[in-house]
Order: structure tokens, then sequence, then C-alpha cells
């Protein structure tokens, strides 16, 4: 059993999954949730319920945060029962939610004056990923306290690379967040142009996958196209948020990202249409209402 006592903040759609894996991997784990009810299912596995973010923190060598957004972050860490309330000299915090790179910089500055140090390291793979341990990790920090963090991140994912200084994970992610969308996009250009040209769209599908093609989106949430199966394995809000965050930083930058932008726009008008709490394949939706055609895999 590690040494290392870990505690684990944010038990969402990613969070929960990514938490048994540690707890399975031997890891001695606290856990706090604004709900309180999603602790249970991880104290009944041997996980021990905290009331705070500066509780858990008191107790814990490693802290990892994965929350929604960047003022979420902010409050679970910095706000007035956040870790830095709590934490000992020492603490390596690991912030694994999306936000703001500039954001993180402004964090991890706190918690080093605070004797603590930081990771960013947002992931990938979906829920799917968080739930079977092979999430991809991309980490901005220092050298010796990414090593430090191995073990951890070992439980929780397969491909782990030390991308930079602080704040580099999450500029990676955004770049992670624009290849999805923008896959995502030709995913649902493509099977509406087979819908439309008459042919077989799961035969389709089988017979673009496997070559130049292929991608993780398009083998794990074609199939869900073609099955009318909305469930998220992550929501289009949050994949918005992301997107604003891309936005956002390539303002900063002056890079101009077209695909993007429009990518954005087609999932705002999902959202006025209350489908936000769908997964991020159903960007399709706004290209079949666009063409009044629905893509359908039984053809009566």
């Amino acid at each position: 059993m590690s040494q290392l006592t870990v505690g684990f903040i944010g038990l969402g759609i990613m969070g929960r999954g990514m938490a048994r894996n540690l707890r399975a991997a031997g890891f001695p784990l606290y856990v706090y949730n604004r709900t309180a009810s999603r602790m249970t299912e991880l104290a009944d596995s041997g996980a021990v319920a905290t009331t705070s973010p500066a509780d858990l923190a008191t107790r814990c060598d490693v802290v990892i945060t994965c929350v929604s957004d960047t003022p979420d972050v902010e409050a679970v860490i910095d706000g007035p029962t956040g870790v830095i309330a709590g934490m000992r000299a020492g603490t390596l915090v690991i912030d694994m939610s999306t936000i703001s790179p500039q954001a993180t910089v402004a964090l991890a500055a706190r918690i080093n004056a605070k004797g603590g140090s930081m990771l960013d390291a947002p992931v990938s793979g979906g829920s799917e990923g968080a739930a079977k341990g092979t999430l991809s990790i991309m980490v901005g920090g220092s050298d010796v306290d990414f090593a430090r963090a191995l073990p951890v991140f070992q439980a929780m994912g397969k491909n782990i690379v030390h991308v930079g200084a602080q704040g580099a994970g999450q500029t990676v992610k955004l770049v992670n967040q624009i290849l999805v969308v923008g896959n995502a996009l030709a995913m649902s250009e493509a099977l509406l142009f087979a819908q439309a040209g008459g042919v077989d769209v799961t035969k389709a599908l089988a017979a673009v996958s496997g070559g130049a093609a292929g991608s993780w989106m398009l083998s794990n949430r074609g199939p869900q196209i073609l099955n009318r199966d909305w469930r998220p394995g992550f929501t289009i809000d949050l994949q918005q948020k992301d997107l604003r965050l891309v936005l956002d930083a390539a303002d900063d930058v002056g890079v101009p990202l077209p695909g993007t932008a429009l990518i954005f726009q087609l999932y705002r008008t999902l959202q006025h249409a209350g489908l936000g709490h769908e997964g991020n394949h159903a960007l399709v939706k706004a290209l079949e209402q666009l063409a009044r055609i629905e893509i359908n895999s039984n053809p009566s």
C-alpha cells in the first residue's frame, strides 16, 4: 500500500471513477463533495468522508481537485474553507479540472506561498476512461512534483505526459479540446452525408473506422449516434465551458480558431434547445436540424 495519503474533491461524472481507482490501487483515500450523498459509495469501499476541503487537506499528503469550472476550483482551493486553509507544509495539490491556464498559475502561486506545491493535470478519455483507469493525463509543474505524483496518476490513467511548467497542462488540455470537437464535427458531417446518400450508415461506419479516417470519437461516439443514445461521456454544457476557455485563450495569444468558434455556436443552439445535459456527440443534432434529416441506423 502506498505511503501517500490522498484526498479527492469532486465526485462528478469523472471524479467518481477516478476516486474509485485510487481506492482500488490501495491509497488511503479521503473524499469531499458538495453534495454529500455522493461520498457514500466511496465511504462504503473504505474511503473517509470529510466535511470541507480544508478538513480533507489537514489529513492528506496529496489533494486532488476535479470540479467543473475556474470559479469552482478557486472556491475549493482558496475559499474560506478551501484546501489552502487546511493544508500542511509540503502538501501537493493536483488540479485535474479543466480551467483557465492563467487562473492555474495564479492559484499555484498562492499554494506555493503557503508552503505547498501544485500540478495542473487535466484529463481526457471521458467517463469510460475515468471508470477504467485509462485516462490521458497532461501534467504541468515541476519535475520533482511530477515524480512524486506519478504513482497517483498511474492509478487513474495510462497515457501520462509531463508537458511543462505550471499552467502547461491546462494549455495542452485546450489543444486536446480543439481536436475533440473538430473530430466531433467531422464525424457528424460524415454520418449525415452517409444518411443522405442512401447507404447503410452502420456499414459505412464499420468501413471507415479502421482506416485513416478512424478516431476515438468515431469509434466510441459514432455507434451512440446511430443508436440515438445521448448519454454523456462528457456533456454539451461542460464541452461549451471548455470551448469558452479555448476561445478566450486564443484571443489572448491572437490565434484565429474559426472552426472551433463555429462549433461553439452550434453547441449554443443545442443549449438553447435544452440539450446541454446530453453527450457532446449530440452535436450532430445541430446539423440534422439544418438538413431536416435524422440519422437512422434502422430505416423502415
